[in-house]
């Protein structure tokens, strides 16, 4: 999860399995790592809720965990090299600011995105400002024009508009990675060829394909899987009944049986047999 806010959730768990069976799969390594730079968010009991559900699936990792909040220091070098290679720059907005442009642009029934005040900036006046010690965020330099291009392994050839995206952030002015730079530096570290995760992330990949190519780095192969819906199609939450695993758990339900039923959400083996062990899995997958 981009920030572990509550307990692992049935979605995050099928996320995880699918992961973890590509991985046995192909005989390569499953990474845990915990994405925790949200730091009003995260909460230590529910991270050790998290490992604890893992465990209970027989989810075991290789690596890990690793943990993004330990990871700072290389999350500001790498937007310090982006703003070496022109791929970034200094934001002085203040969030009173923001909030206020945001505020006119619904007011005018405009679309709101960041507005690029800052990216025009001559350099005298940022190297000014900052021996000011004014606080800054740091965002990325989106191309004014053209577009991203990534092949999704589930969803097919996606295709975005640069003007459809705004000069996202990086660096909070707190000095705090957003998820962006997080995961974008830690595939590169880690190695990671593969990231399997919900299609709710599919606006999140244009931009970090534009960090991979700014980086001169080849992205990993991404596969975004549809959602868990109740039965009013809308996305799962709490208000369908228990969603967590440890909630299913304290039910009684067995965690071969939640494994198997997370594993069909979406997938079919071959025969479409509809009680699948562990091992079967990992061959038919």
């Amino acid at each position: 999860a981009p920030s572990p806010t509550g307990y692992l959730h049935v979605g995050g768990a099928r996320t995880a399995l699918y992961n973890w069976l590509f991985a046995r799969r192909h005989r390569g390594v499953f990474v845990l790592r915990i994405e925790d730079t949200d730091v009003d968010r995260s909460k230590p009991e529910l991270v050790t809720a998290i490992l604890r559900s893992m465990e209970w699936m027989g989810l075991n990792w290789d690596e890990g965990p690793f943990y993004q909040s330990k990871r700072i220091d290389r999350y500001r070098q790498m937007a310090a090299e982006l703003e070496r290679r022109g791929a970034a720059y200094p934001c002085f907005c203040t969030t009173e600011e923001l909030q206020a442009r945001r505020a006119r642009a619904e007011a005018e029934r405009r679309p709101w995105k960041y507005d690029g005040v800052c990216r025009h900036l001559p350099e005298s006046d940022r190297q000014q400002r900052r021996a000011e010690g004014q606080p800054h965020a740091m965002r990325f330099r989106v191309p004014e024009s053209g577009t991203t291009c990534f092949e999704d392994r589930v969803f097919g050839p996606i295709e975005v508009e640069h003007r459809d995206l705004e000069d996202f952030v990086l660096l909070r002015s707190d000095g705090n990675p957003t998820y962006h730079l997080g995961v974008v530096a830690d595939n590169l570290d880690m190695r990671v060829t593969h990231v399997v995760r919900g299609a709710d992330h599919l606006s999140n990949t244009p931009k970090q394909v534009l960090m991979y190519k700014a980086l001169e780095a080849q992205p990993p192969i991404f596969a975004h899987l549809p959602l868990i819906l109740g039965a009013d199609r809308q996305r799962l939450s709490k208000r369908h009944g228990a969603t967590s695993v440890e909630a299913y758990r304290e039910q009684g339900i067995l965690p071969e049986a939640l494994g198997n039923f997370l594993a069909l959400l979406g997938w079919t083996p071959p025969g479409g047999q509809e009680i699948v062990t562990r091992e079967e899995m990992v061959r038919a997958f």
